[in-house]
């Protein structure tokens, strides 16, 4: 089978990969600076109990969390272990089938939550939202719907 050859990028597609790869670069560092600046606590942290919050009559497995946020369970094992020493999360044996444990946000965690989410939907607001006019966030919001799914993963849209 013959090698297809290189699609380069013209000018107009390199300029826009740099501007997306600066963005990409950028972005999740001035997050964590916000996130560490504001609440003390950490992108991954904050990811967690966010998505904890949104099911809160529900503790969660913690292979359902890692699922949600598309992360190695390694990486959220770890993540957990600290956010429980800390007292944001409690950890609890499974009664319903007794396999492995459930995860929920502790008090302590969703005062944390509380006090953090406030600066952090500022700092995504001034960051992302407040340079975009209402048709261009369409836009965007249409590119990026139609990008991703290309890389793998779950559908971000459900």
């Amino acid at each position: 089978m013959a090698q297809e050859e290189t699609r380069w990028l013209n000018d107009d597609e390199q300029r826009l990969w740099r501007l997306l790869r600066e963005f990409l670069w950028r972005f999740p560092s001035a997050m964590d600076r916000q996130l560490m600046r504001d609440s003390n606590m950490q992108s991954g942290e904050y990811s967690v109990l966010a998505t904890l919050s949104e099911s809160p009559d529900a503790p969660q497995r913690p292979g359902d969390i890692a699922r949600t946020l598309e992360w190695d369970r390694s990486r959220l094992s770890h993540l957990l272990r600290r956010m429980e020493t800390k007292g944001l999360i409690d950890r609890h044996a499974d009664t319903r089938d007794g396999r492995g444990a459930l995860v929920s946000l502790s008090e302590t965690g969703w005062q944390v939550l509380r006090e953090a989410a406030p600066p952090h939907v500022t700092f995504v607001r001034e960051a992302l939202f407040d340079h975009l006019p209402a048709d261009e966030r369409v836009t965007l919001e249409n590119a990026l719907k139609r990008i991703l799914p290309g890389l793998g993963g779950t559908d971000p849209c459900k």
